[in-house]
């Protein structure tokens, strides 16, 4: 079986590459409808193995300048709080009750994920309006945006993107381009936290992370060669399809 993980995940990886998404939600609807592993145990999968792609994102767009540092170091501690918590809440929830959450979730991320792409298209991705707030303000703000969206991807074991753009671009003031480079810098404290809560509880399956991890990464590396030849209207269409798809294959 490890054999056919790694393969499908290959797979699953290119597609990701592909559209430029994290997909954890596919990774997720796949461990457990074709491969039969516990709802619990593909969470707990899927949010362990982000940690390795938001660690590369990160120091891409870092390297652009696209991260505000305190900003993402700040929101992320408090969303590592949420994640552990949640996380850790997730075993009171049944595995069934569970899918439909979860599946649930992923069709709210695709519809947010097409309001930001509406938001981009007027507003232009090059536009720069960053505008923090100061003070008390300034830590409320992280506070909120970094405990729900770490509370998210805690029990639903999704990267949950899509809801810290939104809150940095609509509370924090901040712009498109530092949304998104500093939304990879929160998710890896949140992937850690939220990934150790699992493990904690005994749905952390080491060995089928490293499956996970090693099919995804090599398949995004693949599919990103793919993501400058394709029109830009198939691009977007295929990034909110891809939870869709996502949160379609968790109801079967």
């Amino acid at each position: 079986m490890a054999i056919q993980i790694i393969f499908t995940m290959l797979l699953v990886g290119t597609l990701l590459g592909f559209v430029g998404a994290g997909g954890s939600g596919f990774i997720i609807s796949v461990l457990t409808i074709i491969f039969g592993f516990p709802i619990h145990t593909a969470l707990g999968t899927a949010l362990a193995a982000m940690i390795f792609s938001s660690i590369s994102g990160t120091v891409s767009h870092y390297r652009e300048n696209d991260i505000l540092v305190k900003v993402g170091i700040a929101t992320g501690i408090f969303g590592a709080v949420g994640a552990w918590i949640s996380s850790n809440c997730s075993t009171f929830i049944s595995p069934n009750s569970l899918r439909w959450m979860t599946s649930g979730m992923l069709y709210l991320s695709a519809l947010i994920l097409w309001i930001r792409m509406v938001i981009i298209s007027r507003r232009g991705e090059s536009m720069h309006y960053d505008n923090l707030p100061e003070g008390a303000k300034f830590w409320i703000y992280c506070a909120l945006i970094g405990f729900v969206c770490g509370a998210i991807s805690g029990i639903f074991g999704i990267g949950s993107a899509a809801f810290i753009q939104i809150g940095f671009l609509f509370i924090m003031g901040m712009s498109i381009r530092k949304s998104a480079g500093t939304t990879m810098l929160v998710i890896i404290p949140i992937a850690l936290a939220g990934g150790a809560g699992y493990y904690h509880l005994g749905y952390l399956d080491i060995k089928l992370l490293f499956e996970v991890v090693a099919g995804t990464m090599i398949g995004t590396y693949i599919g990103a060669k793919f993501t400058k030849r394709a029109p830009e209207p198939i691009l977007k269409f295929a990034m909110v399809m891809v939870p869709v798809m996502a949160a379609t294959i968790l109801l079967l």
